[in-house]
């Protein structure tokens, strides 16, 4: 065999050209210690905040404290397989959630995946739960209604489009119950609505979602669940990855109502997570980065411009407060994020006026611009005659002998209140709100006893319906409906008939 110097040595030089260095870094850590749904890890120098740690046991965990010669991570499974020297990997993604159309009708964890048992989702796109929010120029003010459906809400404390409302009260005074009616009114509204669950009871959640089938609401609203007997770190995820959810359609020129139930305890599972993680405690133990977590994400609710497609997110956050305390910690940063909010009184809950809104203290900043025409000009004296309804009944306690005008103004007031009642899961369509409140404002129920009020509400809106269909098309169009509904109601009256 005869070889030849020059050609072994062209060969060695052209495998040392195409000489490829592959060496493969995975960057790795291990376990210090574990406990409590906490873990401590050495190592992993380059982790980035946020960021998804894989586990032995295909457990995940969530980076959150980058320290110098450890990484604090938060488990977002179960910690009991997990022991000290275990080896840490990193994924190189921030933990992120499935999101699209898939997932309408679905009841999902904090991570995006199904509990409801009905079979996997299928969608291969994701969004990262932690996402900025978006820019100022991008936005543009709030001037569509969004409608709740709830009289004393749509009159008075109006909802728009891309708003941030807080509904704020005590314990058992009906603050879930307005969402859920928020949500079952958007029904044909073409608005996609999404419900996150914080520290819920299992069967409070399941009670929700049974309501929302029955209202047929399931079909355009998905279900965020992190309940009470789940772990601190999936309660703190939960609402981030309901926005990141709601991101997805609103960038698409949809919109979203997303209600987070509640904040209160969101932010208790947040100290919770801090305290173990040793950061240092603040004002009623809270971190004191408690008002960035709330802000952080309420702010990624906004209203699109028209070049990015006009789509938006309107949040409902819920707050608890603690026997009507609206000044401590919690409450007051949130009211300071939000634009505006809806004040449930137990006071006003137990003398059975419900929804208990106290039109006193709630208030909208926004709103008012997203009001259709022909409820801003009823409802404008709405709120004056029902504060100062409630300033006289407070004087009447004391004096017997009342002068005329004041005896028609306590009547008005009353009727106001009784007019304001609504039961629940029941939501009015606007313009039969329009009608009510144009009646009791223009005192065309004066001569009606309070305790027929609730039943001439009914009669009449089916009375208009049938007879005066065009009344409801006026409301809509935001033509002038003032003669033709007074002589409707005047009409009515002649057939109604008053029971003892």
């Amino acid at each position: 065999m005869n070889l030849r110097p020059e050609e072994i040595s062209s060969i060695i030089k052209e495998q040392i050209k195409n000489y490829e260095n592959k060496v493969e870094l995975t960057d790795t850590g291990s376990v210090l210690k574990v406990g409590d749904g906490i873990a401590s890890v050495y190592g992993l120098e380059n982790a980035m905040a946020g960021e998804l740690l894989e586990f032995p046991g295909e457990v995940y965990g969530m980076a959150l404290n980058l320290e110098e010669d450890m990484v604090g991570a938060v488990m977002l499974g179960d910690d009991q397989g997990i022991k000290e020297g275990d080896v840490v990997k990193r994924t190189g993604n921030v933990v992120s959630v499935p999101v699209g159309d898939a997932l309408i009708g679905r009841v999902v964890n904090a991570l995006g995946q199904p509990i409801d048992g009905k079979g996997p989702i299928n969608t291969n796109k994701t969004r990262p739960v932690e996402s900025e929010a978006t820019g100022i120029m991008a936005r543009k003010s709030v001037h569509q209604p969004l409608q709740t459906g709830i009289k004393a809400i749509d009159a008075m404390i109006p909802i728009g489009k891309g708003q941030r409302e807080l509904v704020i009260g005590d314990r058992q005074t009906g603050k879930t119950s307005i969402c859920i009616d928020t949500i079952l009114n958007q029904k044909g509204k073409d608005v996609i609505c999404i419900y996150v669950a914080i520290g819920q009871k299992r069967s409070t959640v399941s009670q929700i979602v049974s309501t929302l089938e029955k209202g047929g609401a399931m079909d355009y609203t998905i279900v965020v669940s992190a309940t009470a007997s789940e772990s601190a770190p999936l309660q703190f995820l939960a609402p981030y990855a309901g926005v990141a959810m709601g991101e997805e359609f609103m960038f698409d020129g949809k919109h979203v109502l997303i209600v987070y139930d509640d904040l209160t305890k969101h932010a208790v599972a947040y100290r919770e997570m801090s305290l173990l993680l040793k950061r240092p405690p603040g004002r009623e133990a809270y971190p004191g980065d408690v008002f960035y977590l709330h802000s952080r994400l309420l702010e990624r609710a906004a209203k699109l411009s028209d070049e990015l497609g006009g789509g938006s997110i309107t949040a409902l956050p819920i707050i608890e407060t603690q026997g009507g305390d609206v000044s401590a910690y919690i409450p007051t940063n949130v009211i300071s994020i939000t634009d505006g909010q809806i004040y449930l009184v137990p006071e006003l809950f137990y003398a059975g006026i419900r929804p208990a809104v106290d039109p006193g203290i709630s208030v909208s900043r926004v709103g008012g611009s997203a009001q259709i025409k022909s409820m801003k000009k009823v409802a404008g004296p709405l709120k004056l005659l029902y504060s100062q309804y409630k300033e006289l009944a407070a004087f009447a306690q004391f004096g017997s002998d009342l002068d005329e005008d004041t005896k028609k103004r306590l009547a008005q007031g009353e009727r106001i209140v009784e007019v304001l009642k609504q039961g629940e899961h029941e939501p009015m369509e606007v313009q039969n709100q329009v009608i009510m409140i144009f009646a009791v404002t223009n005192n065309l129920l004066a001569d009606i006893p309070v305790n027929n009020i609730k039943r001439f509400e009914a009669e009449l809106l089916e009375f208009v319906d049938a007879n005066y269909p065009q009344i409801g098309e006026k409301i809509l169009a935001n033509d002038d409906f003032t003669q033709e509904l007074t002589s409707a109601i005047k009409d009515f009256k002649k057939k109604f008939v008053i029971e003892a």
